[in-house]
């Protein structure tokens, strides 16, 4: 148990196994698991979506009215509960931001009042924290949709006893990510036209990521590769004066896997279980998935990449790498979904190469575990990445991950030049030319070379990024914002 156990409010847009669009949720359930099996107390705070997973588990614990500027309508909403790991989730309901058909956009499109929305979040947060009397140590915020939390403990908040020692902190899970918003949509914020010169993005639009870094007491980025690569132009999505002016105070704390979640030896969602000195199950894993994705059964190798489909995770490099790479003999399963153009490219490409690519426009849970058991190699060409997680579940299935080096990706996977000590396959040059260097001189290994193949499967299974050694970084964060 923790000595001197702290109150912890950890604020997030979607937690995993209740609302999930990306490896924010993974971290939003794990870190706050983690930290409440050491002994301190945690809560959650969410939106009460419409989509929410056990929605109906959820009780009402009160109807409450947010406080608005004089001549205009306070905001009612409600507060709800249920447990989750053994603690507490609370959800804000407001049917008007949240009784929606997805959490953030439709058809690709963000929704115009994202703004208000979050805007409404980070007040309403503050306000059922004091309805239920719990007094934070910390307030735990997640990327630009909680970036309002800091500037409002600082504000609204700064004279409120109940909040006299809390502090803030927030995580930069994707600063290409900021949250700018037409001014207007703050109207139940007043506290911004104050310090509207510092947080604005130009004129009359304010930059949400920008306000949560100025303000809070720590940041966090979540690799330390990503935390120096956010204090250059290059790697800071046009923020790096801002994060320059918060270096002291700015961390890099690599995210935990959760092997939980995500081993090969435990897996429900696997054919057959495997474990490092035992791989017979993976390839009982290789053929279901080639069956499940509509290949042919072949000894050639294979590929996967689960993936939001954008530029940044390099799908616009591997579609013309792939013209050239799919006329070797080589399969290759592609789980994901999102920009309809990329998804259109990669569809025509599996008609042109049916045997040897398999497009699944989707995501799907149960697929993505087997993508990561069923291939030999996983492909990962970002061309950022804060932090990463398949890279490390790919570890974790002795699918050796092919990744460019940066970010995250390149804290956790040791290229295959690196004897020893090698874990994958690593390049550097953000072109489609480099990825299929890179794509080819994997297979050459493969195929060349296959006891040290198994080797460093080997080695990968046994490398672990364990949740517990980043706790012990966050609650020295928290601690250093209280000034214990």
């Amino acid at each position: 148990m923790a000595i001197d156990p702290l109150k912890i409010l950890f604020v997030a847009s979607e937690v995993e196994g209740l609302i999930k669009t990306g490896g924010l949720a993974d971290v939003a359930r794990a870190l706050p698991r983690y930290l409440a099996q050491q002994g301190h107390d945690v809560r959650i705070i969410l939106p009460f979506y419409k989509t929410l997973k056990r929605r109906n588990e959820a009780r009402l614990l009160a109807s409450r009215w947010l406080p608005t500027p004089a001549g205009q309508e306070d905001i009612g909403y409600r507060l709800h509960q249920l447990e989750l790991d053994g603690f507490p989730v609370y959800l804000i309901d407001c049917p008007r931001y949240f009784e929606r058909a997805e959490p953030y956009a439709e058809h690709n499109q963000a929704y115009a009042d994202n703004g208000e929305r979050f805007a409404f979040l980070a007040a309403a947060t503050l306000h059922a924290t004091e309805q239920l009397g719990f007094a934070p140590d910390i307030v735990h915020c997640n990327d630009w949709h909680t970036g309002l939390l800091p500037l409002l403990l600082k504000t609204r908040h700064s004279h409120n006893p109940f909040f006299a020692q809390t502090r803030s902190v927030i995580s930069i899970h994707n600063a290409a990510f900021q949250g700018v918003f037409d001014r207007q949509q703050f109207w139940a914020v007043p506290e911004i036209q104050d310090y509207e010169q510092r947080i604005n993005y130009d004129y009359g639009h304010i930059n949400l990521l920008k306000c949560g870094v100025l303000y809070a007491d720590k940041i966090n980025a979540v690799s330390p590769n990503y935390a120096s690569e956010l204090l250059t132009h290059l790697g800071a999505h046009g923020m790096a004066s801002v994060f320059q002016q918060r270096a002291a105070d700015l961390r890099g704390i690599l995210n935990g896997c959760d092997y939980q979640d995500w081993d090969p030896a435990t897996d429900p969602h696997l054919p057959a279980n495997y474990d490092a000195k035992a791989l017979r199950g993976k390839r009982l894993c290789r053929a279901q998935l080639q069956q499940d994705a509509g290949l042919p059964t072949s000894d050639d190798p294979v590929y996967g990449m689960v993936c939001r489909l954008t530029e940044q995770k390099g799908v616009h490099l591997l579609i013309p790498a792939l013209e050239s790479f799919l006329r070797h003999k080589v399969q290759l399963v592609i789980v994901g979904s999102g920009d309809p153009t990329l998804a259109g490219q990669l569809q025509a490409l599996a008609a042109r190469f049916p045997t040897r690519l398999a497009f699944i426009n989707t995501y799907d849970d149960r697929l993505a575990h087997l993508v990561e058991a069923g291939a030999d190699i996983f492909l990962m060409p970002s061309l950022f990445e804060p932090c990463g997680l398949n890279q490390m579940y790919s570890l974790a299935y002795g699918t050796l991950p092919l990744v460019r080096a940066v970010g995250g990706l390149k804290d956790t996977v040791v290229d295959w030049d690196v004897a020893e000590q090698a874990t994958g396959f690593c390049f550097t040059d953000p072109t489609a030319n480099g990825l299929l260097d890179a794509m080819r001189r994997s297979l050459l290994y493969f195929l060349q070379e296959p006891e040290r193949f198994a080797r460093v499967q080997h080695t990968a299974m046994q490398t672990r990024f364990d949740w517990p050694d980043s706790v012990a970084q966050y609650v020295q964060m928290y601690r250093d914002a209280l000034g214990r």
